[in-house]
């Protein structure tokens, strides 16, 4: 009997020490999931009963514009499948982000939309572990059109919340043009 007391008793302070050393870590989020995005979500108006409908992409990559970076998309070759809506980074360093949305990106390189977004960006003091990060504030948005002419892509974009955010609220709506199939 004594020893079962002596192992329960070294198993209960032993789950105690577990506990404590774990409750008293860090908690820091100073990673990029803890970054505002800009939330994008696709549309179209369906011109039988000027309806709003969501909208599905076939296939899109997004890059920066003027880097090799790609912000959406698995890889150069193929870009996300069905895409309804999107999260893409604003600059820190600049008053404006400039987005290439490729609809073929290895096929048909012409095939694209740019998204010109202005925003403020507010630098704040988050805290001592993680320093200071930036509040951005949509001011203003507008589209170039690609090389193409006659292909189905962006028709205009309204903003719905100008605060970028980390909790996936919507602050674009990107309508694309009425087309009875997706872009292929």
């Amino acid at each position: 009997m004594k020893i079962i007391i002596r192992f329960f008793l070294i198993l209960l302070v032993a789950c105690a020490a577990i506990g404590f050393g774990t409750s008293c870590s860090d908690d820091n989020n100073c990673s990029l999931a803890g970054r505002a995005m800009m939330n994008c979500e696709f549309y179209h108006i369906n011109p039988n009963g000027n309806k709003l409908e969501k909208d599905t992409l076939d296939s899109l990559t997004v890059t920066a514009l003027g880097t090799d970076s790609i912000l959406i998309g698995k890889t150069v070759i193929n870009g996300m499948k069905r895409v309804h809506s999107i999260s893409l980074p604003l600059r820190y360093s600049h008053d404006s982000t400039v987005l290439v949305f490729h609809y073929d990106f290895k096929r048909r390189p012409a095939y694209t939309d740019t998204l010109y977004v202005q925003q403020k960006n507010t630098p704040y003091f988050q805290s001592m572990e993680c320093g200071y990060s930036m509040k951005q504030l949509i001011q203003k948005t507008s589209i170039r059109k690609g090389k193409i002419k006659g292909e189905t892509r962006m028709d205009s974009i309204k903003i719905t919340n100008a605060n970028a955010n980390i909790n996936e609220t919507q602050n674009l709506q990107i309508f694309f043009r009425y087309r009875d199939r997706i872009i292929n």
